[in-house]
């Protein structure tokens, strides 16, 4: 099974302790050779992005930064697991990271697992997902 991890947290202009991304690199290092890890990385702070919105039929592009937004995805990574279990228990451990390298950081990890056309039915007149995916 595939997942998605976002890492959320507050866009405060703080760039991450050396120790944290080192951490990091090792930890990615090792789920790239155990074939888990699929792709990762950081994302540009919001100043730098746009949004495109369709709203009441109209489309409009926004750029950054977005003032509303209380917390923002920092960072992904896309991986392989046997469980959403062992999806979530890999997130508490990447956090582990962040605890143990940046003191005082407060933000959370988002585990979801990614469906393709093949994981879905339409046999009850509406999108669900097939049992053998959940």
């Amino acid at each position: 099974m595939r997942f998605m991890m976002m890492v959320k947290s507050a866009e405060n202009g703080a760039a991450p302790p050396q120790e944290l991304m080192e951490a990091i690199a090792r930890l990615s290092a090792q789920e790239a050779k155990e074939g888990k890890l699929v792709a990762s990385g950081g994302l540009a702070p919001t100043a730098m992005s746009s949004r495109v919105r369709l709203s009441d039929g109209k489309m409009a592009v926004l750029d950054g930064p977005f003032t509303e937004t209380k917390e923002v995805v920092g960072g992904y990574a896309v991986l392989e697991f046997t469980s959403r279990e062992a999806a979530v228990q890999s997130a508490v451990e990447f956090m582990e990271l962040h605890k143990k390298y940046w003191p005082g950081w407060e933000g959370e990890t988002e585990v979801r697992q990614i469906f393709g056309p093949d994981d879905y039915t339409f046999e009850t007149g509406r999108l669900e997902i097939k049992a053998n995916q959940q």
